[in-house]
């Protein structure tokens, strides 16, 4: 069965060499068909007369945007399925690159050739691919190789002039990464996610890895708690995948970093998980009053019912769930069945797996999930959250640098943003 969240086209990872590329959102975002030009849209003016080709499209102050350079970059937004509308979005992209150009020369900063190449050989080794590889993808689909190198060359350029002009005032004091880390007395910073939890067994994994990429292609809230309410597993599709504010000290490790480097509404790559894979869209961050405490280790039941998601074991875990308020509850439930079925664990957050470890964020002390499988998706897994031991103290180092590094990148990015709006506000453009 294939799965289509959209009319527009959307892409998959490489099933076979040379068909098609794999996205890398976490990176720069990009995601990467190797479609025939045939297959492109034609009628929405993406396609342009030959002989007018590099005539003005746009003009930004002294700097000239050609029809070449607007079809070349509506062609990439069209292959990497990354814009609903590219055409506009092209335009909307290549103004904010000449300013951004005009910033650069104006303090002489350039990108060296051995830099780009080695940005666009990054970016491909991130999509799995060799460079040539990847420039074949993009000019069998009708995208010139310099129109990645020009891209590439803004952006390294770009990354070095903003960090030059905004490191300082992007850099944050101790008592933020306190808050950030959920360690400050005065108060901690929450989360507002939404989730999508895929099921995955060896038959659908190539179906559910496509769908999965589609997913991560949404921008739409309203999209989003769709999709969620028809393909999610887990018990937020009732609610469209929203999840309550949460403490990001929560999270995994990993993810909160992640997070703290997302824009409202974008949404994460697919994190594999045991049986599944999990996308998370970002709705917002918020200081609030009191100290979430870092902890030291996670307790939780772990019961397993046979029949993984048949309706007969999520109406047995129904009928659990109904029968238990605390963990001690589950021993009576496992009473001469099968002892495997029924396990108590307590972990640090950092040997949690990572399924476990991103349920167990969600619930307060005897709460309950039953989003997760294990054994090839055979057994339905009920988890409770029985307990968070707080640390009382550590050795954080290694974790502040890396949230500074997230709140630093972030403030960066919306240093920038407002740079460009000014720049833009004061220009003077010309549609042709």
């Amino acid at each position: 069965m294939q799965h289509n969240l959209s009319s527009r086209t959307c892409f998959s990872r490489p099933r076979r060499a040379g068909r098609t590329l794999r996205r890398s959102a976490l990176v720069l975002g990009l995601a990467l068909a190797a479609l025939p030009v045939s297959l492109l849209p034609t009628a929405n003016g993406l396609q342009v007369m030959a002989q007018g080709l590099f005539s003005p499209a746009i003009s930004v102050d002294d700097d000239v945007i050609t029809r070449y350079e607007l079809e070349q970059r509506a062609r990439f937004l069209e292959v990497t399925g990354s814009s609903s509308d590219p055409l506009n979005e092209a335009r909307e992209e290549l103004i904010l690159d000449a300013l951004r150009r005009k910033a650069l020369r104006d303090v002489g900063l350039v990108a060296n050739e051995e830099d780009v190449t080695q940005g666009m050989r990054d970016l491909a080794q991130r999509a799995n691919l060799s460079l040539e590889q990847f420039v074949a993808g993009l000019k069998q689909s009708g995208v010139d190789v310099q129109t990645l190198r020009d891209y590439t060359a803004t952006s390294l350029a770009w990354r070095d002039y903003v960090a030059g002009r905004f490191l300082g005032q992007a850099r944050p004091t101790e008592d933020e990464i306190d808050r950030a880390m959920g360690q400050s007395q005065v108060g901690s910073v929450q989360v507002l996610l939404a989730e999508v939890i895929l099921p995955i067994t060896p038959e659908t994994a190539l179906e559910t890895e496509d769908l999965a990429l589609q997913i991560a292609e949404i921008r739409s809230p309203a999209t989003f708690a769709a999709t969620a309410g028809q393909f999610s597993a887990a018990d937020s599709r009732t609610n469209g995948g929203r999840l309550p504010w949460m403490p990001i000290s929560r999270l995994p490790r990993p993810l909160q970093s992640l997070v703290l480097e997302m824009k409202v509404n974008e949404v994460t790559d697919p994190v594999p998980l045991q049986g599944a894979l999990a996308l998370f869209q970002f709705h917002g961050l918020r200081e609030v009053a009191g100290r979430e405490p870092n902890y030291a280790a996670i307790e939780y039941m772990r019961y397993l019912i046979p029949g993984g998601r048949s309706p007969e074991a999520l109406a047995e875990a129904q009928s659990v769930l109904a029968r238990v308020d605390t963990c001690d509850d589950f021993y009576g439930i496992a009473k001469d069945q099968d002892p495997a079925r029924l396990e108590r664990i307590t972990l640090p957050p950092s040997e949690l797996p990572r399924d476990v470890a991103l349920e167990l964020a969600k619930l307060d002390s005897n709460e309950t999930s039953t989003a997760l499988t294990r054994d090839g998706g055979q057994n339905l897994m009920v988890l409770m959250l029985c307990g968070r031991t707080a640390e009382l103290a550590s050795d954080e180092d290694d974790i502040r640098t890396t949230v500074a590094n997230a709140l630093t990148q972030k403030r960066l990015s919306e240093l920038a943003d407002s740079f460009l709006e000014q720049q833009k506000a004061n220009a003077r453009i010309d549609f042709k």
